[in-house]
């Protein structure tokens, strides 16, 4: 099929879609949650995953005075009308002191799903530290080799380019292996990159004591978000087990609540399976989000709500694709 066809199909896809989802929306309000992580002001962002402070707020206006925003952990069953769900994943410190300023100035409720093994970390979420040895501006070694029983090899980092390259391999290789190995893929990074395992204090998770503090919101809701930060589906069942089991313990003993709320790590189709949503289930949780699109109806499977990413648009941009989720 040339180019032209291919256009042509995914255009009537994509307005058979639309139609559908106008007449799921009439039979039933259609809720959207949408998906931030951090909110700061950083030199470079290659995962697209921070909105700055300015933007948050203009989001969140926008929400304010044009949406009903309902919180995660609501009964919506009785709802007649469109509502917006705002969350954050992994648990960065900037959630608790730029986020949580501009929600409680409008009023705007939120869910922090909480990567506990990162509470009051010395060190960086892997992805992180993997773009900081990778793509940091120090003096790179021509190549680097990496030894690994099944992703062994060796590829050039002298130029910009070649280490963009590298980084997105070595990053697609992590979502694919446990903790333990990409501890052992980081050390032999920090060797070739001649640095020591560190936190940038830009890039620094919530302490125990700041989780404390943002949970006292009362417009805060505090769910679980794994324990290594690991695709489940890449894991056995009893790995699987430990890391929601352990991250809803370690949040219930730490806040003295019972935490109802899951977000899969990365959340991607094929980054948890069957045996994730089963496990949610046995574990008590009453609602796991995903990272994929889409909207939430009252028929929608509880342990796989869609979620829309939020990327860093300017207030009128997020408007528009505001709009264009509910369509």
């Amino acid at each position: 099929m040339s180019g032209v066809g291919e256009e042509a199909v995914a255009s009537v896809y994509r307005q058979c879609r639309r139609l559908k989802n106008r007449v799921l929306n009439l039979v039933d309000a259609p809720v959207i949650v949408l998906a931030y992580h951090r909110v700061t002001q950083l030199p470079a962002d290659p995962h697209q995953i921070t909105v700055t402070p300015d933007n948050f707020r203009a989001h969140m206006l926008h929400l304010r005075q044009n949406c009903r925003c309902v919180r995660l952990d609501e009964d919506w069953s009785g709802q007649r009308e469109p509502a917006v769900v705002v969350t954050f994943d992994d648990g960065y410190a900037d959630n608790l002191h730029q986020a949580l300023l501009v929600l409680e100035d409008l009023e705007v409720p939120a869910t922090f799903f909480i990567s506990t093994g990162m509470l009051g970390s010395d060190g960086e979420f892997w992805s992180d530290e993997l773009e900081h040895l990778a793509l940091g501006m120090g003096d790179y070694p021509p190549c680097l080799t990496l030894q690994d029983r099944e992703h062994s090899g060796s590829w050039p980092s002298v130029s910009r380019e070649q280490r963009l390259a590298l980084h997105d391999r070595l990053h697609r290789g992590m979502l694919k292996i446990d903790g333990q190995r990409r501890e052992e893929w980081l050390e032999q990074l920090r060797q070739w990159a001649g640095v020591g395992r560190t936190a940038r204090a830009t890039h620094r998770t919530l302490t125990q004591d700041e989780l404390r503090d943002l949970a006292t919101s009362p417009l805060v809701t505090i769910g679980a978000h794994g324990v290594t930060h690991t695709p489940l589906a890449i894991l056995a069942e009893a790995e699987q087990r430990r890391e929601i089991d352990q991250s809803k313990g370690d949040l219930e003993e730490l806040l003295g609540r019972k935490v109802t709320v899951f977000s899969y790590p990365f959340g991607g189709r094929g980054q948890f399976d069957g045996t994730s949503r089963r496990l949610c289930r046995e574990a008590g949780f009453r609602r796991a989000v995903t990272t994929f699109p889409g909207q939430l109806h009252r028929w929608t499977a509880p342990c796989q709500l869609p979620r829309q990413l939020v990327r860093n648009w300017d207030g009128q941009t997020f408007a528009s694709r505001l709009k264009a989720f509910w369509a």
